[in-house]
């Protein structure tokens, strides 16, 4: 069975830190790299952490030095801390495979978390 559930979102303040965790199924987490994605109001979805079954990590540019993607195997957890965080980081993150699990042709997404950076 395909799950993925991300939690751990809110609302901050400019500055402040949040770490997101995502538990997912064995079958999506295994031996695949895994990412932190993000959706922001009106804008595509976009992939800011990947990080290897071996813990090898890449960040986007507009996330590096700021936010920490980390893995464990054992629990088939993932997990994303978010430091020094800006209005812009506001966004609905999920986490996935990457490349994310496709089901029946589609890519499969789980409900998210909502990152609400706001004074």
């Amino acid at each position: 069975q395909v799950q993925l559930v991300e939690s751990g979102g809110g609302l901050v303040q400019p500055g402040g830190s949040l770490r997101l965790s995502c538990a997912a199924s064995g079958s999506i987490f295994s031996i695949n790299a895994m990412g932190w994605y993000r959706q922001a109001p009106g804008k595509q979805r976009e992939l800011v952490a990947t990080i290897t079954s071996g813990g090898s990590t890449n960040y986007a540019d507009s996330v590096k030095g700021r936010f920490t993607i980390s893995r464990d195997n054992a629990k088939n957890t993932v997990y994303l801390q978010m430091n020094s965080l800006k209005p812009e980081d506001t966004a609905v993150y999920y986490c996935n495979r990457e490349p994310p699990v496709r089901v029946e042709g589609m890519d499969y997404w789980g409900k998210g978390t909502l990152v609400t950076v706001s004074s």
